[in-house]
């Protein structure tokens, strides 16, 4: 109870005492000379109290105490007590002085010693009813109750609201599953002249810490550890744009595939050409790289194997099983299995030791399969996600080809990029969202949504310390996302931040 209901409490109090007040004083004060000598003093009470008339006892419209039978029970001893008082009070008040003159008997004398007994009651009553000494009354918090008496200095200071809010938002903050996570990018970057196109891959980051971006015709690398930009390549014809780029054997080597159906190898090192990779028909959508072997996929629908170890231009295996163009290639962190989205709505999963056909032919989705990803956690298990007809993303487990989870994101998914260091995995979206979703696995529960793109987003990336996703949109912009940030004790390695911090970077 505050001092504003202890207030309202003690007039209550109060106010029994006026009724009771008046009753006594009717047998105890008939006369002045007899209220004259009547001086009851605080030893007189003592720690008993008067007891108040019957007639309150049976008081049914008190609102103070929510406990109303047990608090019965405390009135009705206060009562009884009231009335011995009263009638020991009473005849010592009758006895009336021989010496004292009833002329000098004053009204305002007799009315202030009749008040400061009704104090001197009603403090005592209020001591009595809630279990406090008069000391305690003006900071102490009054506890409601039956029997159970009154609570320690340490039970109030626990129930004290504040006190359990702090409490619950300091524990809150100490869990280890919460964590931040920004809802802006960290860094923004200029992509002019970067394609729209939905079966294109053209953004990388190799385990060295470079990032790689295929703007029409130029192929650019950036250094994220010193903030250095440089043109690796650049097409002399304008028809013939860069489609794809990927990098492999520890990021000391960049392919990158063109709209004249080549795929270039790359000294990272030097900046050097190493090689050209022949064998398909029209452009090269896809690349990915399983060791030394790098699978390209292309618009005639094939599927090749190179390994780079053998010299000339001869691939190893060719996979033919799609219809379309193939716009989507991964292998499996293993290496035993690679996955191909087509513009066909066909899954296919291949045996890296049987080539002849698919081990897997997954017709699921109603669009054109593009955004695949191999968790690093589970194994066997695949994500794949469905064109703007079809907007889902499913989870396969390989090993039986059974469909484990189908996630309905209403918008187009673009790409998907499981984290390294924690269930969750990074889509992102084109029409009608434009933006990124972060998930938590199994659950499938939306963490946050990431959103700035005004262009569909079609390209991820995730950095070497796998905190830092990297993504391209169809708006000519680079964004970098601190998504997948650990602890302060787990920090890694840091990019070095932009020259001017108030504007954008240009890739070029």
């Amino acid at each position: 109870m505050d001092r504003t209901a202890f207030g309202s409490c003690t007039a209550r109090v109060k106010q029994l005492c006026d009724d009771a007040g008046e009753c006594a004083m009717d047998k105890c004060f008939s006369t002045p000379m007899t209220a004259l000598r009547a001086k009851i003093t605080s030893e007189e009470w003592g720690s008993d109290l008067m007891r108040l008339p019957e007639k309150f006892d049976t008081l049914e419209q008190d609102r103070l105490v929510p406990d109303r039978d047990g608090m019965k029970g405390s009135i009705g001893v206060a009562t009884y007590e009231m009335k011995e008082r009263v009638g020991a009070s009473t005849d010592k008040s009758n006895q009336v002085s021989p010496n004292t003159d009833p002329q000098n008997v004053q009204p305002n004398t007799v009315c202030a010693e009749v008040e400061d007994h009704r104090a001197g009651y009603r403090t005592s009553l209020a001591c009595s009813l809630f279990d406090v000494t008069p000391r305690e009354m003006s900071s102490r918090i009054i506890p409601f109750g039956g029997a159970g008496g009154s609570a320690g200095p340490m039970q109030d200071h626990d129930k004290n609201l504040r006190v359990i809010y702090n409490r619950n938002r300091s524990r809150n903050f100490r869990s280890k599953t919460f964590r931040h996570i920004p809802q802006t990018p960290e860094r923004i970057l200029d992509a002019p002249d970067l394609v729209d196109d939905y079966y294109l891959n053209l953004l990388d980051w190799s385990p060295t810490n470079i990032l790689t971006v295929a703007l029409n015709q130029t192929l650019y690398l950036w250094n994220a550890d010193s903030g250095d930009i440089t043109q690796l390549t650049q097409t002399t014809d304008e028809d013939n744009i860069l489609t794809s780029v990927a990098f492999g054997m520890e990021g000391s080597v960049l392919a990158v595939g063109s709209n004249n159906a080549d795929v270039d190898l790359w000294d990272i090192a030097t900046t050097e050409r190493l090689t050209t990779l022949k064998g398909h028909l029209a452009r090269v959508g896809s690349l990915a790289w399983n060791g030394r072997v790098v699978a390209s996929g292309s618009r005639d629908s094939s599927i090749i194997l190179h390994d780079t170890r053998i010299n000339g231009a001869n691939p190893v295996a060719t996979l033919n099983a799609h219809q379309q163009e193939v716009c989507g290639l991964q292998w499996s962190p293993d290496g035993g299995s690679l996955a191909s989205g087509g513009n066909d709505n066909l899954l296919h999963v291949w045996d890296a030791r049987q080539r002849h056909e698919p081990r897997l032919r997954i017709g699921a989705h109603s669009a054109a399969v593009r955004a695949l990803g191999w968790s690093p956690h589970q194994s066997g298990l695949l994500a794949s996600g469905g064109g703007t007809a079809d907007k889902t993303i499913r989870f396969w487990n390989t090993s039986t080809g059974e469909c484990t989870n189908v996630i309905d994101t209403k918008s187009q998914v673009c790409s998907i990029l499981w984290a390294v260091n924690r269930q969750e995995l990074l889509t992102s979206h084109g029409y009608s969202e434009n933006q990124l979703s972060l998930w938590c696995y199994p659950s499938m529960k939306r963490i946050a949504n990431l959103t700035g793109h005004s262009s569909r987003v079609l390209h991820l990336a995730l950095s070497p310390d796998g905190q830092t996703v990297v993504s391209a949109a169809g708006d000519e912009t680079i964004r970098f996302w601190k998504c997948f940030a650990e602890g302060k004790a787990k920090r890694q390695r840091r990019m070095v931040q932009p020259k001017t911090s108030f504007s954008p970077i240009s890739i070029r």
